[in-house]
């Protein structure tokens, strides 16, 4: 049987989608339609394939426990829709470095340096043989993203950058991953349909047919420790540049924006809303004016695209392709290295899935 192994950082709420996902789906048909995967079978590898092996947080209440466990423990708010039987793997804890910031330590019950001592990253996943690893550090993590990156490199294992930290469109770290052999996605993981997304195909749409578009904004509300730590505006910097960049790829002109994350609503759990509006002009200057509210289940969102990029690196790595992903990145990110239209990024994936792209 084939498998992929993975390691995961930061076992939060999409963390525990991806998880449940993984289970949820493990026995679809090859011909089966699943909401949010490209394909049952990626390649040569079903969702099943996808095998944890390692993971990391800085929780005192998930270090230790199982990864099945772990992934329901608080402040996880993320629906239970799979029963996840015990998986092997006990969460180490990593450094906490800038991955918490100071209003967020109470929450993410971090652990004390005197009692608990971070692991070496390094060796663990050597000893795990763990292939890919999955950055799903809180916005933010400026040091502590390019810390596990290079944890990453040092112990041979691919990287999927699911945060908005700049590495897979870095050519400065993209470099380092091609000089050791090893492929990069990222950066800043797109929902199956959320704000960006829906935001990027509206924009796009105007284009198309000849709209102007003069100004649109984008706000978003949360209820989870996503948006309780994007309350500091100071963490929001390369957040507010991926989504706006993948908003304004999408027009040939220059276009003002609000675009990020706007407020922390703690009832809401994880639960997103987003408001959308646009004003543009179309034949005869005459105003038009688009407004959009869309509700999701913010984690789940995006674990399906996760499961697709996590075999398309493995796809990556079977045939030796190093560096940046261009295909997987422009579909299933918003801040890759080429910004594309979805539509185009889409059939880049379908061909470098039969092998006609080379990345």
């Amino acid at each position: 049987m084939s498998e992929i192994r993975v390691a995961i950082v930061g076992v939060g709420n999409s963390a525990s989608a991806l998880i449940q996902g993984i289970e949820y789906y493990k026995n679809a048909k090859e011909n089966e339609t699943v909401p949010g995967l490209m394909h049952v079978v990626f390649g040569k590898y079903h969702i099943r394939d996808v095998k944890l092996v390692a993971a990391f947080d800085v929780n005192k209440n998930k270090i230790g426990k199982d990864l099945a466990e772990a992934i329901f423990t608080e402040p996880n708010c993320v629906v239970k829709f799979a029963e996840v039987p015990s998986l092997g793997v006990k969460v180490s804890p990593g450094p906490v470095m800038d991955g918490v910031a100071q209003h967020m330590k109470e929450t993410f019950n971090v652990y004390e340096n005197k009692k608990i001592e971070a692991y070496d990253v390094v060796k663990i996943l050597r000893n795990s043989e763990a292939e890919i690893l999955i950055n799903y550090l809180p916005v933010g993590s400026h040091d502590a993203s390019r810390f596990y990156a290079q944890a990453a490199l040092d112990a041979g294992c691919a990287f999927i950058n699911c945060m908005p930290e700049f590495i897979a469109s870095d050519p400065t770290w993209s470099k380092k991953f091609e000089e050791e052999g090893l492929p990069v996605a990222g950066d800043d993981i797109k929902s199956q349909l959320g704000a960006t997304i829906l935001h990027r195909n509206l924009v796009r749409l105007c284009v198309d047919r000849g709209v102007i578009v003069d100004e649109t904004y984008q706000l978003n509300l949360g209820g989870d420790t996503d948006f309780q730590n994007m309350t500091v505006e100071e963490r929001l910097k390369t957040k507010r540049i991926s989504k706006t960049e993948a908003v304004k790829s999408m027009v040939p002109y220059d276009l003002p924006t609000r675009i990020g994350p706007s407020d922390y609503v703690s009832f809401l759990g994880n639960k997103k809303i987003c408001y959308l509006w646009l004003k543009g002009r179309k034949f005869g200057d005459r105003p038009l004016t688009v407004t959009v509210k869309l509700e999701v289940e913010d984690s789940p969102n995006s674990a399906g695209v996760v499961i697709d990029v996590v075999r398309a690196v493995k796809l990556a790595l079977d045939r030796k392709i190093s560096g940046q992903l261009l295909s997987i990145s422009s579909y299933a990110f918003k801040h890759p290295p080429i910004q594309v239209p979805d539509s185009v990024a889409k059939e880049w994936v379908e061909e470098y899935i039969q092998g006609k792209r080379d990345r």
